[in-house]
């Protein structure tokens, strides 16, 4: 019970930290994935992209989602086969982000497209996080 308060907690601090109410820095590796990655090969660079990003290798964090989905992963105490899988979602997820890229007939209109609608995924995710977590803490 204690566990969901404190997820729902953690959802809603970093909701309120995607929506710029609070600003606060969140750990990360500031390394970005460099660009030739993605033009050697598309489809190995797009997997090679979503493992480096899943994995914290090389990263900046634009939302705060991951971390309340480890928060959740550490809290709930799974094994490593469950934690695997929902790095390797996490990862796969990553990549779809520069394959679609690269398959949009025009990168630059993509990149401002993304841009204007980054801020409504981040806060939407973390929302929804937020109302998960107090479903299931609810449930309890």
């Amino acid at each position: 019970m204690v566990r969901h308060g404190v997820l729902v907690l953690a959802a809603v601090v970093f909701l309120a930290r995607d929506a710029g109410w609070w600003r606060f820095p969140m750990p990360q590796n500031t390394r970005q994935v460099p660009q030739d990655v993605m033009q050697r090969h598309l489809i190995k660079g797009s997997l090679q992209f979503g493992f480096e990003m899943g994995t914290s290798v090389r990263t900046y964090v634009s939302a705060s989602a991951p971390y309340v989905v480890g928060l959740a992963l550490l809290l709930a105490g799974l094994d490593y086969w469950s934690a695997l899988l929902v790095g390797l979602g996490f990862g796969l997820g990553r990549a779809a982000t520069p394959l679609s890229r690269l398959t949009s007939t025009d990168g630059i209109d993509w990149d401002a497209r993304l841009i204007g609608r980054l801020p409504v995924i981040t806060v939407g995710t973390c929302l929804v996080l937020a109302a998960v977590f107090t479903i299931l803490w609810l449930r309890v």
